[in-house]
């Protein structure tokens, strides 16, 4: 399990009140957004890759639109490599979502379309981060999220 600490970032987001309704201000979308827990986990998640490890931003999306199995589906956040590859998938759960056998079987499911390297799962408590090797048809989960230019 990796030690990532999400909640660290909390200060780097920008949260607002509308009414009743809270939102946040989600960076690559350039939009606000009602703040759901699991909302509050993918931007956090942003935040660390943005700021501890290097990712450009210009790389990321945030909930893109894939096809599996010529269903429609969106995955949480997609990070591309400097030859605009994808390279890392990441599945985000709100906080008090297990993250269990589901979560990397329906994270796994969205990557048979996309194939990137790297995949990490976070409820913003518990993360995992693991390494793809398609030929072995094998993976390893790591210590730490792959740096950007990895």
């Amino acid at each position: 399990m990796l030690e990532l600490h999400l909640d660290r970032f909390k200060d780097e987001l920008r949260l607002k009140r509308e009414g009743d309704t809270r939102l946040i201000w989600d960076p690559i979308r350039r939009k606000w957004l009602v703040l759901q827990p699991e909302e509050m986990v993918r931007q956090l998640l942003l935040q660390y890759l943005l700021t501890e490890r290097g990712y450009n931003r210009n790389r990321i999306r945030m909930e893109k639109g894939l096809q599996v199995n010529a269903l429609d589906r969106r995955c949480d956040l997609l990070v591309f490599d400097a030859q605009v590859q994808p390279f890392l998938l990441a599945e985000c759960k709100a906080p008090h979502v297990k993250i269990g056998q589901e979560v990397f079987e329906q994270i796994a499911w969205y990557n048979t379309t996309l194939q990137v390297p790297y995949l990490l799962v976070t409820n913003g408590i518990e993360s995992h981060c693991c390494k793809v090797d398609y030929a072995a048809r094998s993976y390893e989960f790591l210590n730490e999220v792959p740096a950007h230019d990895a």
